[in-house]
């Protein structure tokens, strides 16, 4: 196992040094033995005992070193100058022996931290199954994040609204690094720490950076780009983060925490999940505004190492463009659009006026438009299908080539919310086996899986989860 720990090797004010704490009975969950042979974890594979008291915070992982990550962050709009990792520990940074990169392996709901703010730094099980899925999910549909590698139960109740059973959930990301990260130490006007932790970011992240005439500008650029084309796979998929705040903004470009999110069910531009979110800052049709506002806050902090107020502004004016190329381009694929003419985002904008005003499901949509390349006498979604087909009609390939993009981009299962809840409420009764269905669904995404199509389909009335929670 190949550790370097190299964060808690910066100065001693980036983290705190702690102990996870006790879980009772400790219980292994899910393994995922394909990212656990990425990481070169696979000798653990067969020991469950070991692993459950590893990923609970039992046992330490051989060669780790376990600290909780100091940052601050803008919590809907609201700054609060020291957030800090409060239920979390990363244990472990490892270099995986398959592609030579570097991986935290951090544990979520193991315990408290200096940076609890009078929580338990504890988990239930809930949160542990949601991110469990939603985030392998999203690696399997292409979108960069964070992955699952261990989920395990602690044999002991969490109170929150109710008694819960506990859970701990591992987490591995190429860095907990977050816009968060730098408002930390700029905030207290620690010129030397941003300093330090900007050159970090870069050799880890962004090493072409570095031989740029300025690093720094060159840091940031790429982080906007990153970010421009992250919300825009978000979008695409009908994807809502949910609390896309400012310590949830990882500068790498991955997918960070999995609270409220959610996979829209019928399309709305201005639909809202999160429960915590009662203005809609952060509804599906505001997410590529708020993200431009999260790299103006990191924008902020940046200035005070090189650059001025200028240079910024202009790498920021490329946000939204960058974010529109890519969020149309995705959008063509999964209209069966090979090559994207200058007509094609209004012919994208009345789709998805289209699925509004009628009400109708998002992900299903895609694929049952799809069926009309092979049947272009029944017009199931209006003016709109001739409209469509006739553009489809006109390129290379004709609807050949578009059923095989369409195919290749529109999943046959998203992790939807009623699924995720009826695989939590099954958990707390000791049934994992909707999980481990469910988990098995989603690693394919994209293939038809005969004797499981009821996760594909939308929920019944009763059904429809109206609103998700934050997992603290």
């Amino acid at each position: 196992m190949n550790f370097i720990n190299s964060y808690a090797q910066l100065p001693e004010h980036f983290y705190a040094k702690i102990r996870t704490a006790n879980a009772p009975e400790p219980e292994l969950i899910a393994w995922n033995k394909e990212l656990a042979m990425q990481l070169g974890l696979n000798e653990l594979d067969a020991d469950e005992a070991r692993l459950a008291r590893i990923f609970s915070g039992n046992e330490p992982l051989p060669g780790g070193e376990t600290i909780a990550l100091a940052y601050a962050g803008h919590q809907f709009g609201h700054f609060v100058p020291q957030l800090g990792d409060g239920r979390a520990a990363l244990i472990a940074e490892i270099v995986s022996p398959v592609d030579g990169e570097r991986y935290d392996i951090q544990l979520k709901g193991s315990g408290q931290t200096p940076f609890s703010r009078n929580g338990d730094g504890k988990s239930s099980l809930g949160p542990v199954i949601r991110e469990f899925l939603l985030s392998e999910a999203m690696h399997k549909l292409g979108v960069p994040t964070t992955r699952a590698l261990a989920a395990v139960s602690t044999g002991e109740d969490v109170v929150r609204e109710t008694r819960e059973p506990g859970g701990v959930m591992t987490r591995v990301a190429s860095s907990h690094i977050r816009v968060g990260t730098f408002q930390y130490f700029a905030s207290r006007d620690d010129k030397a720490a941003m300093k330090e932790l900007t050159n970090y970011a870069i050799a880890r992240h962004y090493p072409d950076a570095a031989s740029a005439e300025q690093p720094v500008l060159a840091f940031f650029s790429a982080v906007v780009k990153k970010q421009a084309r992250l919300v825009a796979h978000w979008m695409a998929l009908g994807f809502i983060h949910g609390v896309m705040n400012t310590d949830n903004s990882a500068i790498s470009g991955e997918t960070l925490d999995y609270g409220p999110c959610a996979f829209m069910d019928e399309f709305h531009i201005n639909k809202v999940f999160s429960s915590i979110d009662r203005q809609g800052r952060y509804a599906y049709g505001q997410q590529a505004n708020m993200a431009q506002w999260n790299l103006t806050r990191l924008a902020e902090c940046l200035m005070m190492l090189d650059g001025d107020q200028k240079d910024y502004e202009s790498l920021l004016d490329q946000f939204i463009p960058a974010f529109e190329e890519h969020y149309f381009a995705f959008m063509g694929n999964k209209l069966g659009l090979a090559e994207l003419t200058d007509d094609d985002p209004e012919l994208i904008t009345a789709w998805l006026q289209h699925l509004q005003d009628n009400q109708l499901d998002y992900s299903q949509s895609f694929r049952q438009l799809a069926t009309c390349l092979d049947n272009s006498e029944s017009i199931s979604f209006g003016d709109f299908e001739a409209r469509w087909l006739k553009r489809i009609d006109q390129q290379d390939g004709g609807r050949e080539e578009a059923g095989r993009l369409m195919a290749s981009s529109n999943p046959v299962v998203i992790p939807r919310n009623h699924q995720v809840e009826r695989a939590i409420e099954a958990a707390f009764e000791d049934d994992f086996s909707v999980f481990n269905e469910l988990r098995q669904v989603l690693a394919s995404p994209f293939t038809e899986q005969p004797g499981l199509e009821h996760y594909s389909i939308p929920p019944e009335s009763h059904e429809r989860v109206m609103a998700t929670f934050c997992g603290t």
